[in-house]
C-alpha cells in the first residue's frame, strides 16, 4: 500500500492511517531528510525481527532509531551536558550519534557494548509519524543490505512492497545516508562520513 503524503504540509489523517499500521506491528517505508528508511516501532519485536529478514542483515548488528526531539533521546541514552550541547546545535539534520543506551532500549537495538545510533531527521513526515505514535521508530535505509539505497517510493514498492506494510510516499530523494558520530565517553569520533558535514567538529571543546 502506497501514501502520498505532502512533504511540506503532512495530512494529519493520513499520517493516523501510518500510526494505526505501525501500532498493528507493521513494517513501513518513510522519506527521512537524507534517504528513505524502513521501520516499525522499536516495542514492536516481531516487526524487527521482520526488518532483520527483509534486509538480510546480521543479527548481530543492531538498527539505529529515530526520535521526536531531544527530551526524547534522553528517555533511551545517557546524555551528558557535552553530547547534549552538540545534538542540540545539530539536530534535526543529518546525523546519527551514537551514545550509551538507558534500560527503555530494546535488546535487539542494542550492542554488546550497550550502545545505541540516535536520529532526530529534518523531515516534516519522519517528525510527525514519531510524535504522533508517541515511540520512536527504527531506522534502516531502504534497500537489501550492501545493494544500493533506493530513493523513489514507486521503486521502493516495486521491488519491496510485498514484504513492506506500507510505502509513504513524500517524493523523491536521492541523496547520501545520515553521518554517524560516535559521543561515548564526551569523544567525538566519525564512524561514518555521510550527509552531515564534519567540520565543525575540529571547533568542538
Amino acid at each position: 500500500m502506497v501514501v502520498h503524503i505532502n512533504p511540506d504540509n503532512p495530512q494529519l489523517r493520513l499520517i493516523r492511517k501510518v500510526i494505526e499500521c505501525l501500532e498493528g506491528g507493521g513494517v513501513i517505508a518513510y522519506p527521512t531528510d537524507t534517504i528513505y528508511g524502513i521501520g516499525c516501532d522499536i516495542f514492536q519485536k516481531k516487526a524487527v525481527k521482520k526488518i532483520y529478514q527483509l534486509k538480510q542483515r546480521d543479527p548481530k548488528k543492531p538498527f539505529s532509531f529515530i526520535c521526536a526531539d531531544l527530551s526524547d533521546v534522553t528517555k533511551y541514552a545517557q546524555v551528558s551536558n557535552f553530547a547534549f550541547k552538540i545534538m542540540k546545535r545539530r539536530l534535526p539534520g543529518p546525523y546519527t550519534f551514537i551514545l550509551e543506551a538507558s534500560r527503555l532500549v530494546p535488546d535487539l537495538l542494542m550492542t554488546r557494548q550497550r550502545t545505541v545510533g540516535i536520529r532526530i531527521p529534518d523531515n516534516n513526515i519522519c517528525s510527525l509519524i514519531v510524535s504522533e505514535l508517541g515511540h520512536p521508530l527504527v531506522t534502516t535505509s531502504a534497500n537489501i543490505s550492501g545493494e544500493n539505497t533506493l530513493g523513489d517510493p514507486a521503486e521502493i514498492e516495486e521491488t519491496m512492497g510485498r514484504q513492506l506494510d506500507m510505502v509513504v510516499d513524500g517524493g523523491i530523494i536521492f541523496s547520501e545516508p545520515s553521518t554517524v558520530i560516535s559521543l561515548i565517553d564526551d569523544e567525538v569520533e566519525v564512524l561514518r562520513q555521510g550527509h552531515g558535514e564534519v567540520s565543525w567538529i575540529s571547533q568542538v571543546e
